[in-house]
């Protein structure tokens, strides 16, 4: 097992209009032209269904099934278009709510281009509510599968109906269910997801949970109303981790897709840098799967959080992956409080070290002769840290984690939902990976950057995006500070690595007052590992993740200079 430093022919089909019996009361549906029949055609004897299951699909079944499936759906047949798929039931109460609660009117489906069992579709409709109309347009995806028996289906999956739909979540038209706020910066400029894409679920996020509290009134919409937590039924196709993870709301809040009529929005103050998110924004862009939050440590102001991919997953503030050895200053700081390092003091540092059965290693197999703990630091040695399991309890990194550095309680209120980092008890092997930033480790840049604004100030700030004097929640602490002593050579280590280290490179642009760490994760069915990489200069600290970027000093240190120089100090 290695981390960051070495652990281990497509057929055009043409398109015809359903015949006048295929349109029912102003719903119609543009499909593909059948092809041809299904049949195996080779003269032998009929497939077993085991064999028919395995059998990839003809390009006629999977036009067929489309073609069958959103023509029931379009004559509001909920229930024969629920038959055409694998999971009838949860089909057949989705479409029925479609048309009940989502006010549709005048839908039509009209296919694209077909890329083996995937389906694009385009859906276009108008959504009427008291007297109030609008036309809705958006774009959607099939995916026929056969089912046990041989049955080419469609794959059910909430998102069919749209997109943005999760297991539990409706489509619903009417009175929103909260005012829309108006969430504005540390300055009082206006926050939007045009100016700032990668705030656009945070904005959802700050309307839920501030519409009521902060003066507005409620207009008319389609909403995506998401499910509440525990009642909707349990998605095993798409399952996260979520220990650790805040109370602050719903997992995803619930998303505005189209209004009717505007409500009056309320006015939410949040401590966004618009400096800092739009240069997060810029750099996240010219990346691929990045993710970057800014903090201010001396406060736990968060200043920017920004994604590559604004329409996906928050990883910024809600990403759950290994940290790789960016948790070496949570491991380092333990050493040094139990004594089983020291600064200056030297510290083995040897290409290879087995413990719990596994053999770890460093990258490219290097080591340190006669080294320090210091150098072993700045040159982020897997072997040096893996050394010390053996000294350790099973829970000691748990409660390090917990205690000076807040994390992993699942107590954090930021504002939005967040996920806070999980730093389970573990055994053998997994307990030696777990110092590394590997095992059962879990964080995302939030996490992160929270931890060395930790280590840089010597106090656990828990982050936040929006004062709690707004709702007079209480933030998360810390039970305890590391000894002075112990949180000036940790400082001093993260300084030194910034100069001189494994985060050099990255930070030498900036200068002054600066710390930093480099940081990968492996990650199975991946080539490359998650490249991470945290730093601060002067008051501002920042932690940013590339997903199979590589090395974290290579792929995800740029990130973070550049937006830290761009910021200041």
């Amino acid at each position: 097992m290695r981390n960051e430093n070495g652990m281990a022919k497509e057929t055009k089909v043409a398109l015809i209009a359903v015949t006048a019996g295929a349109v029912v009361a102003g719903v119609g549906i543009t499909a593909y032209a059948l092809v041809g029949g299904g049949s195996d055609g080779s003269g032998d004897e009929p497939l077993t269904a085991k064999e028919l299951q395995a059998k990839p699909l003809s390009a006629a079944e999977v036009e067929q099934t489309t073609e069958q499936f959103l023509a029931a759906w379009a004559k509001g047949d909920a229930a024969g278009a629920a038959r055409l798929t694998d999971d009838a039931a949860a089909a057949k109460a989705a479409l029925a709510s479609y048309a009940k609660d989502a006010h549709l009117t005048g839908v039509t489906f009209t296919p694209g281009k077909k890329a083996g069992p995937k389906v694009p579709f385009k859906v276009a409709a108008t959504v009427s509510y008291e007297g109030k109309s609008k036309p809705y347009a958006y774009d959607s995806e099939l995916t026929v599968v056969r089912t046990t028996a041989g049955k080419p289906v469609v794959d059910w999956q909430p998102s069919v109906v749209h997109p943005g739909l999760k297991p539990g979540d409706i489509l619903r038209a009417g009175e929103a269910g909260t005012p829309p706020i108006k969430a504005v910066d540390r300055n009082g400029g206006e926050i939007t997801a045009e100016k700032y894409p990668s705030l656009g679920s945070v904005l959802d996020g700050l309307r839920e949970k501030f519409g009521d509290k902060a003066g507005g009134s409620a207009g008319i919409e389609l909403q995506i109303v998401r499910a509440e937590p525990g009642t909707g039924p349990k998605d095993t196709k798409d399952t996260k981790d979520t220990k650790g993870g805040s109370d602050d709301g719903k997992a995803l809040p619930d998303k505005t897709l189209l209004t009717l009529s505007k409500g009056t929005p309320g006015t939410v103050k949040t401590t966004i840098s618009p400096a800092a998110q739009a240069a997060a924004e810029r750099e996240v862009a010219s990346r691929s799967r990045a993710a970057i939050v800014v903090l201010k440590p001396s406060t736990g102001e968060i200043l920017a959080a920004a994604n590559s991919n604004p329409s996906g997953m928050n990883v910024a503030l809600q990403g759950s992956l290994a940290p790789g050895s960016t948790m070496k200053i949570v491991t380092a700081s333990m050493l040094l409080e139990k004594g089983l390092a020291g600064i200056d003091k030297p510290h083995p540092c040897p290409k290879y070290f087995t413990s719990g059965g596994w053999k770890f290693q460093n990258v490219e197999e290097f080591e340190i002769k006669g080294g320090t703990f210091r150098s072993s630091f700045a040159a982020s040695c897997n072997t040096a840290f893996i050394s010390q399991a053996d000294k350790l309890g099973d829970g000691d990194l748990t409660k390090q984690t917990q205690e000076v550095f807040g994390l992993g309680r699942g107590n954090w209120q930021i504002g939005v939902p967040s996920f806070d980092g999980a730093v389970p008890v573990q055994q053998a092997a997994q307990k030696a990976a777990s110092l590394i930033g590997q095992g059962g480790v879990r964080m995302n840049p939030l996490n992160v950057a929270s931890v060395i604004a930790t280590a840089k100030t010597g106090v656990f700030r828990q982050p936040y995006l929006v004062s709690p004097e707004a709702d007079g929640r209480q933030l998360a602490t810390a039970s305890r500070t590391l000894d002075p002593k112990v949180a000036a050579q940790l400082r001093e280590l993260l300084a030194y690595t910034a100069t001189n280290g494994s985060a050099a490179e990255a930070m030498a642009s900036l200068g002054g007052d600066i710390g930093g760490k480099t940081g990968s994760a492996e990650v199975d069915g991946q080539k490359k590992p998650n490249g991470w990489f945290t730093g601060w200069r002067g008051d501002t600290a920042a932690a940013a993740v590339m997903q199979e970027g590589g090395r974290g000093g290579k792929s995800s240190g740029p990130l973070v200079a550049a937006v830290l120089r761009a910021v200041g100090g």
